[in-house]
């Protein structure tokens, strides 16, 4: 059955001050192994853009079994699932040599770019179009709801500028990974591991606005919250292994 497989030679500037692999730098192999396999199955950047569409990412879950280090070479397989209605489905595996050392899914959405709103499926694509692809699901993820954060305490800010955008002109998935975590302290990261992270994208941020984000604790989870005005733009729920 079809995968997309890519390898990757971890890079110093993929990494942490403690030579873990950055969830931000994982997302971006994440966005880049789903790019490059969508341009192989034929619904990639350049075959949308003429048709006005393109491919936004809502929600990603990953779970690593064990960290990835400098010095690791990160091979990434992809497979896109059958799409509901709206909901475009695209599972992971992560293997370091023969190791699998992690798994993601990931939920998109097809949009036109000329309005931004959402479109169906069938607007581009025939109703048998992903009946040979893989089924098989990396992990069975369905808890896609993440708990509002209630405290009102900012902990950190972040104004949006030009190195932040993607071509569609907007805040890419990836940053908002590395603005999630700059709410936390390197005391508060000191011997500690990511274990998951779930990241909800409600709406986007552009240029000029300032994202506040809040944090707390709950469960054994760490939460953060970005707002624009006290509108919910981005949220993370983020569990960590003592190293």
């Amino acid at each position: 059955m079809y995968r997309h497989i890519k390898e990757l030679q971890l890079r110093y500037t993929d990494v942490d001050a403690f030579d873990n692999l950055k969830l931000s730098s994982l997302l971006a192999f994440l966005e880049e192994s789903a790019c490059l396999s969508a341009d192989e199955l034929g619904f990639g950047y350049d075959d949308l853009a003429p048709a006005q569409k393109g491919f936004i990412v809502i929600n990603t879950y990953v779970e690593l079994y064990r960290t990835i280090k400098l010095g690791d070479v990160l091979t990434v397989h992809t497979w896109p699932l059958k799409p509901g209605h709206l909901i475009f489905l695209r599972d992971f595996e992560l293997y370091c040599g023969q190791e699998k050392v992690g798994v993601c899914t990931t939920r998109w959405c097809m949009i036109s770019t000329d309005k931004f709103v959402p479109v169906p499926a069938s607007s581009f694509f025939t109703k048998d179009f992903f009946d040979s692809y893989n089924t098989e699901r990396s992990i069975d993820f369905k808890d896609w709801k993440i708990p509002a954060v209630v405290s009102k305490d900012v902990v950190y800010s972040k104004l949006v500028t030009f190195s932040d955008y993607d071509h569609y002109f907007h805040v890419n998935n990836t940053k908002y990974a590395d603005f999630m975590f700059d709410a936390f302290s390197v005391d508060e990261l000191k011997g500690k591991i990511l274990k998951s992270a779930q990241i909800t994208y409600v709406k986007q941020c552009k240029e000029g606005e300032r994202i506040d984000f809040f944090k707390e604790d709950r469960d054994g989870f760490h939460f953060v919250e970005g707002k624009v005005n006290d509108e919910t733009r981005v949220q993370m729920r983020i569990m960590f292994d003592a190293v």
